[in-house]
């Protein structure tokens, strides 16, 4: 298996996309550490992990904590003694324009779309650079490489995450840590309620989807999990500071 011995440690791993990234990480060999705010949900990913033969622990993680998320990652390594792989999900869509997004909600956009992941990939670093491996995954969105109407905190928040992991790539790729964003575009899960209440509805945001995405369809967040495997993998092993957008050609 691709992923075979290797540790992998998630956020925001209880549904949608994280869901399925755990579960394909785990399905190529990884021991996965499932984190999610929502402690039924991570238990149940990890569950389903085990009940289908794989590795995997639940965690009860808020990653605005930034020292519960910082501990976390290191107890983590402690405990297996050796970190592989982060893939740092969580994040959050606020919908509006400059006159309709207020300064709380820009800050939380910060906190959980850009400062989570520094905080994690921090912790990652500090234990994968000594081990002169690694492979730091964070989930921007086609959002970050493109302009959406009416959506500030999230377009910049997104555009300021790939900045952030293109930096981290060029600065760390000579101590063997790689770290790729992930670009999805839509995908039929509860995240996209900003996007539905901009657009006035899930029958308005429907019609954009098979109307202005090229191929014509929502992605699946299995489909997102394969890039999430390959990012993992050594299969990506000459690809860093890259932004995977998998979106369906909507932003071309």
């Amino acid at each position: 298996m691709l992923l075979e011995g290797r540790v992998a440690f998630l956020t925001g791993a209880g549904s949608g996309i994280g869901r399925a990234g755990a579960l394909a990480l785990a399905g190529n060999g990884a021991a996965v550490i499932v984190s999610d705010r929502d402690p039924a949900l991570a238990e149940a990913v990890a569950t389903e992990i085990a009940a289908a033969g794989g590795r995997a622990e639940a965690l009860t993680l808020d990653v605005t904590d930034d020292d519960a998320l910082d501990g976390a990652i290191r107890a983590a390594s402690g405990r297996h003694g050796r970190l592989d792989i982060l893939h740092s999900h969580a994040g959050i869509q606020i919908p509006g324009r400059l006159d309709e997004v207020s300064v709380a909600d820009m800050d939380a956009s910060w906190r959980l779309n850009v400062r989570s992941h520094f905080i994690a990939a921090r912790a990652a670093m500090a234990v994968m650079k000594p081990l002169g491996r690694g492979s730091i995954i964070v989930t921007a969105s086609n959002s970050g490489v493109q302009y959406d109407r009416e959506m500030i905190a999230y377009c910049t928040t997104k555009h300021a995450v790939i900045a952030m992991v293109r930096q981290i790539a060029v600065d760390y790729a000579r101590f063997g840590v790689r770290c790729n964003a992930l670009c999805p575009g839509f995908v039929d899960t509860a995240f996209n309620a900003g996007f539905e209440a901009q657009m006035g509805g899930r029958r308005a945001l429907e019609s954009y989807v098979a109307g202005n995405i090229p191929i014509g369809r929502w992605g699946t967040p299995e489909e997102i999990a394969e890039g999430i495997v390959y990012l993992a993998s050594d299969r990506s092993s000459f690809m860093t500071g890259h932004a995977l957008v998998l979106d369906g050609a909507e932003s071309l």
